[in-house]
């Protein structure tokens, strides 16, 4: 069964409203389309429902059991759901992963019930668990309230700043002034932008740790960040790549359906304002160039070596590359 997003996402819309807007979004479709959206669904629902990893719910894995194309189950998925496979997946096992943290024994039963591999992969994979809320400052931080600390990391200094609603900026520097000032270059229209070393103790302690260890952080970190629905696209699927693993930028158009938009996806990654936790240092270029990076190839280098030392090779499909 199709389980409507836009109704599940937007509890303050009637249920009538939801379902009229699927109906006519199906309507319009041809029968063999609907159909093999359905058997999609349904074979994402049963995956999920069975406890089965993510290597089993790849766009690539479910176009070949549904004999058809990558491209043309994400286009078709899409059009006739409103959402793609890999977010109509990843909303449907954090319902279940929700289900089971309220009858289970543990948060650890929960984790694995639910398909993930582990701890990280909840973290890593799921939105939900970021929070990936509709950024609550206009462009430009156009009247937010800002604050932000700066701290030692294991990539030399660590700013991590934050609005009333999440984190929304993380950059990495040498210079506290110059990070100072890159922050209020990207929030230029805020109301006001305050360090606050005491107040954002607990959110640098989680990020730093998670930069440290790998660990999924002791508190949710909330992410408050603009952008356009295809950034936000380009972000979940960085989500969901495992630590240690690697995609080029052609290869992660593949895993999101695209045909030919490496260009775009590298705006996505571009325009990635938390940058350690939305992991865009896991996209390299074709040639085995590290590529870009906003904080610079040094670091970028460091980050995958060091997830490289510490988990070892992930699969998430045949393409998947440690450098």
């Amino acid at each position: 069964m199709i389980h409507d997003p836009d109704r599940d996402a937007a509890p303050a819309r009637s249920q009538d409203a939801a379902a009229a807007s699927t109906l006519d979004r199906v309507a319009s479709e041809s029968p063999a389309d609907v159909r093999l959206a359905q058997a999609a669904a349904d074979m994402i629902d049963a995956r999920i429902d069975a406890g089965l990893d993510h290597r089993a719910l790849t766009l690539k894995a479910l176009a070949a059991d549904l004999e058809t194309s990558p491209t043309q189950l994400q286009r078709l998925f899409t059009r006739v759901v409103g959402v793609s496979p890999w977010d109509y997946g990843a909303k449907r096992r954090a319902d279940v992963f929700r289900q089971h943290l309220r009858s289970d024994a543990s948060v650890t039963d929960a984790i694995y019930a639910a398909g993930y591999s582990s701890a990280s992969r909840v973290y890593e994979q799921s939105g939900f668990m970021l929070g990936m809320t509709p950024a609550s400052c206009a462009r430009a931080g156009k009247g937010a309230s800002i604050t932000f600390d700066i701290v030692d990391s294991p990539l030399n200094r660590l700013l991590v700043a934050t609005t009333e609603t999440g984190l929304c900026f993380l950059a990495f520097g040498d210079d506290d002034a110059a990070l100072t000032a890159e922050l209020q270059a990207e929030f230029t229209a805020a109301a006001r932008v305050d360090r606050d070393p005491q107040g954002l103790r607990s959110v640098l302690e989680d990020v730093v740790e998670r930069l440290e260890t790998g660990h999924m952080p002791s508190r949710q970190l909330v992410l408050d960040v603009q952008g356009t629905a295809f950034q936000r696209r380009v972000w979940q699927a960085l989500l969901a790549m495992p630590a240690g693993a690697v995609l080029t930028y052609s290869e992660l158009c593949e895993e999101m359906g695209l045909e030919n938009g490496q260009r775009a996806v590298a705006r996505g990654c571009a325009t990635n304002k938390v940058s350690l936790l939305i992991p865009c240092h896991r996209i390299v270029r074709s040639d085995g160039g590290l590529g870009g990076y906003r904080w610079g190839l040094k670091r970028k280098q460091r980050l995958l070596a060091m997830e490289s030392d510490r988990f070892g090779a992930k699969e998430t499909g045949s393409k998947d590359r440690l450098l």
